[in-house]
């Protein structure tokens, strides 16, 4: 991770942001912020909006209105210091790639892909795999992989890049219990090194944890601790009755 030479009170900060998919309008200008040394969890019912405001994060979708910034800039300027971490059922699993390569992606943000790697890049992704506990998988493939197993290889992707916001999209869902600690484990170190670490998840058990809640319902985000923000008040809101009967 690169320490910043001035330190960023929020590693997100929203302003009256609107997103759309299309025609389909996904949030109301809403405010709100994430911030650093802190895991902030992103939780909503399916469908709310979730996974399009973490693009947002990254600047693969534009606002509708209002902005969102990144440690303080636009989330182009930022991404390369913004490490997305994406479900590994989400990602091209008959790609002919080692758990060696995939993980020395996180390093081309920075280097590119054709540049060769230095001796400190090689260092990184030596360090992030013995994070994950993934060095005895180093020449296997994503295909010879359980579920646990490819998650692990993807969040040492993350890590292996230069980074300090991680945004992770549901990580620890259908996971081993092995696999779910070594992600767990990660999330809490990265907070401690001060990186802001948004974790998008739809357990509420994960969320009431965090330090940090944006909650997404009703097309709009409230931001705060899990005590102020995971009321009756506002879960009935976002998620209904259902989730009042459960």
């Amino acid at each position: 991770m690169k320490i910043p030479e001035e330190p960023f009170e929020n590693a997100i900060a929203a302003d009256n942001l609107a997103l759309r998919y299309g025609s389909h309008v996904v949030m109301e200008p809403s405010s709100f912020t994430a911030p650093m040394g802190a895991i902030t969890a992103l939780i909503g019912p399916n469908g709310a909006g979730k996974s399009t405001l973490l693009h947002s994060m990254v600047g693969l979708i534009p606002p509708a209105g209002g902005e969102i910034k990144v440690m303080g800039t636009s989330p182009q300027k930022a991404r390369k210091q913004v490490s997305y971490v994406l479900q590994s059922k989400d990602v091209n699993q008959s790609l002919p790639l080692t758990v060696t390569q995939v993980v020395a992606m996180g390093r081309y943000p920075n280097r590119g892909m054709v540049r060769p790697f230095r001796i400190d890049d090689r260092a990184r992704i030596e360090e992030a795999m013995e994070r994950m506990n993934i060095t005895h998988l180093a020449n296997r493939h994503l295909t010879e992989l359980s579920a646990g197993q490819r998650q692990r290889v993807f969040m040492a992707q993350g890590i292996a890049q230069d980074h300090l916001v991680m945004l992770l999209d549901e990580p620890l869902t259908g996971l081993d219990v092995v696999s779910a600690e070594a992600v767990d484990r990660i999330m809490h170190e990265e907070r401690e090194h001060g990186c802001g670490v948004i974790v998008c998840t739809h357990d509420l058990g994960e969320a009431g944890t965090a330090d940090h809640v944006l909650l997404l319902g009703e097309k709009r985000v409230i931001s705060g601790p899990p005590s102020e923000v995971l009321t009756n008040e506002n879960l009935l809101a976002a998620f209904g009755l259902g989730l009042m009967h459960f």
